[in-house]
């Protein structure tokens, strides 16, 4: 079934009572993301958690999950265009990384790659203990 309003195929057509629109996950969403749904759903059964909204709740966690993780069309159109707010940066996936994962590579990037890291940093995450910590990196260098 396609939704009139975003023009996305779902697999069912169950409506979220208070938005009266599709509340399940889009088709071609990933296999993993499928499989999440799922288990959601099953244990939200199981567990007698949101009696007669299961579904509903599991497409709009896993969604969100999507959308976190740039895997909404929209994202990838994006991507494609050049227009994702971290690429071009020298930490791959640098979006969806954790202040740890990142700091562990700091070490090894030049003065100029941290600097663009931080410009990033402070206009888009503003993790304030990441910027402490490129902050010393750029003052060792």
């Amino acid at each position: 079934m396609v939704d009139r309003e975003c023009g996305e195929n779902f697999m069912t057509s169950t409506a979220c009572p208070e938005t009266e629109s599709p509340c399940v996950m889009p088709r071609g969403a990933s296999p993993k993301r499928e499989r999440e749904y799922e288990e959601l759903r099953e244990r939200f059964k199981e567990e007698g958690r949101y009696k007669g909204r299961e579904k509903e709740v599991a497409s709009r966690i896993v969604n969100k999950q999507r959308a976190e993780y740039g895997e909404t069309k929209e994202q990838k159109q994006k991507d494609r265009e050049g227009k994702s707010p971290d690429r071009g940066l020298p930490v791959e996936n640098y979006q969806h990384q954790t202040i740890g994962e990142i700091s562990g590579k700091l070490h090894s990037l030049s003065h100029e790659q941290l600097e663009q890291i931080r410009d990033y940093e402070e206009h888009h995450k503003k993790r304030k203990t990441l910027i402490e910590e490129l902050d010393r990196c750029l003052a060792e260098k």
